[in-house]
């Protein structure tokens, strides 16, 4: 007997609903961002996060495990954004086998510059289309979601 506790139609239609809007709001952005920036929203988010951290400078494992990418990923967009003069990369004083990765001057520049539009983006593509209750529950929605996928101690490609 199949004991498989399959989707009811109406889960299949959120679920579907779901992985579309995701798509394209992930594609809105990243066409935002290359046009304005020349560059991927992942991108993007490694240089806010930097620019959030103290002194604009964060572990590179901190920073893969706060954007949520494997450290192979994190390491190979570093050296693009280096190339760009965006990040530049230092030794952790604390741990040899450590680095830092560092948010240049002209890498916040760039986000000063992307950040209006960025949040333009996000602003007509969420929250214009939201009403404010709406806005609480994806917040509440989406932590729960983030929480039920990373309990403590999870095997996350990112904490390797």
């Amino acid at each position: 007997m199949d004991s498989m506790k399959w989707l009811t139609e109406e889960e299949q239609a959120s679920w579907r609903a779901y992985v579309h809007a995701t798509t394209l709001l992930e594609d809105h952005l990243d066409r935002q961002l290359q046009r304005d920036a020349g560059m991927p929203h992942m991108y993007y988010a490694l240089l806010t996060t930097l620019s959030d951290a103290p002194t604009r400078r964060m572990r590179m494992t901190e920073l893969a495990q706060q954007t949520k990418i494997t450290r192979s990923r994190l390491s190979h967009a570093v050296t693009r954004l280096e190339k760009n003069g965006w990040i530049a990369r230092e030794d952790c004083p604390s741990d040899r086998r450590g680095q830092m990765a560092v948010l240049t001057d002209e890498g916040y520049e760039v986000l000063v510059r992307t950040a209006p539009g960025h949040v333009t983006a996000v602003r007509s593509a969420i929250f214009d289309r939201l009403t404010p209750e709406q806005v609480q529950q994806l917040g509440e929605i989406s932590r729960i979601i983030a929480e039920g996928l990373q309990p403590e101690g999870a095997d996350l490609p990112w904490l390797r």
